[in-house]
């Protein structure tokens, strides 16, 4: 694809910084939506930069024999598998879930397009942001005919269901990573404390500042007090969803050991996936957040999410 010379270029010192970090949230092909890149090309982009990998996310298919055939190229980096419990996999489906797992699947996010929250969102976009992708095909079932129910994580008291609670105990067994999704910020809280109580170790509250999630500061708080890590994508802000300002204020009181940034890029009319990591960086550094800050949030908190060893600059991790 041709570059596009408006895309910010990221700094030697931010690609410096990021080097050893995986990037827990990329949407590259192949995929129903036309992306930026392939898996194979993207993991040979990431040796160069010096990043140690990426987890595959797709709303509709598990992406965990494609990690495997990426690994298995040897192109340098490493694609991390994942599952994502949309109406296209059965929604909250076990089955689907343990056949991830067994396949080497090491992330699972609840619900995202077919969320109860995501469907019901009344809150508009930003003026002059830029709609994510899956809009469309959402909407092009929509007219085909085949609008799944939303896919509750909750019963009608407000209960965690035991499906949820059966999704959770298999996540725990395989030692896979909680991702929350497009969940209501009420959903989320209650689904933490679950994961916790069946025994799910790493947790990770998807984007907070994105428009159908808006966690409130104090929420993001109580997650963290919980053990999740916050993500902070860098396409919420940089696509306009939220204000700079507000996402680099969340960070700072909720505390940057407390989240972790990912791009969520590969979108054809965004910056390189490759880049998205460094342009992260430089953009907190111009927050104010120091270089060992950014290193945590980026490098040291995204490794820890993937399971994967920890550097000898990591600080030490206090367990909940």
């Amino acid at each position: 694809m041709t570059e596009n010379p408006q895309h910010p270029q990221p700094s030697s010192h931010g690609k410096e910084l990021v080097r050893g970090a995986y990037d827990v949230h990329v949407h590259i092909a192949p995929d129903v939506m036309r992306r930026r890149i392939d898996d194979l090309t993207l993991a040979e982009r990431f040796a160069e930069a010096g990043l140690a990998g990426f987890v595959l996310k797709s709303h509709y298919t598990s992406t965990a024999e494609r990690a495997e055939v990426v690994r298995n190229a040897g192109r340098g980096a490493e694609a991390i598998g994942a599952i994502t419990l949309n109406a296209s996999v059965g929604g909250l489906n076990p089955i689907a879930v343990e056949i991830a797992g067994r396949g080497g699947a090491r992330f699972a996010w609840l619900p995202t397009v077919d969320s109860s929250n995501q469907r019901l969102c009344q809150a508009s976009e930003p003026e002059g942001a830029t709609p994510p992708m899956w809009a469309k095909i959402q909407e092009e079932l929509r007219e085909a005919g085949m609008a799944a129910d939303p896919v509750e994580v909750l019963d009608e008291r407000g209960s965690v269901r035991e499906l949820t609670r059966q999704i959770l105990r298999l996540l725990a067994k395989h030692d896979m990573t909680l991702a929350t999704g497009h969940l209501h910020s009420d959903e989320i809280a209650k689904v933490v404390v679950a994961a916790r109580e069946e025994g799910v170790r790493r947790v990770v509250v998807t984007h907070p500042e994105f428009t159908s999630q808006r966690v409130g500061i104090e929420r993001q708080r109580e997650l963290a007090r919980h053990g999740a890590l916050l993500e902070r994508c860098f396409t919420t802000p940089y696509t306009g969803k939220v204000e700079w300002d507000l996402w680099l204020s969340n960070i700072r009181e909720a505390g940057p050991e407390n989240s972790v940034v990912s791009s969520d890029l590969g979108q054809p009319f965004n910056p390189p996936v490759e880049d998205g990591l460094a342009l992260a960086a430089d953009r907190l550094l111009a927050g104010g957040f120091t270089d060992d800050e950014v290193r945590t949030m980026i490098v040291h908190n995204s490794r820890w999410l993937v399971g994967a060893e920890a550097l000898a600059d990591a600080p030490k991790r206090e367990t909940a």
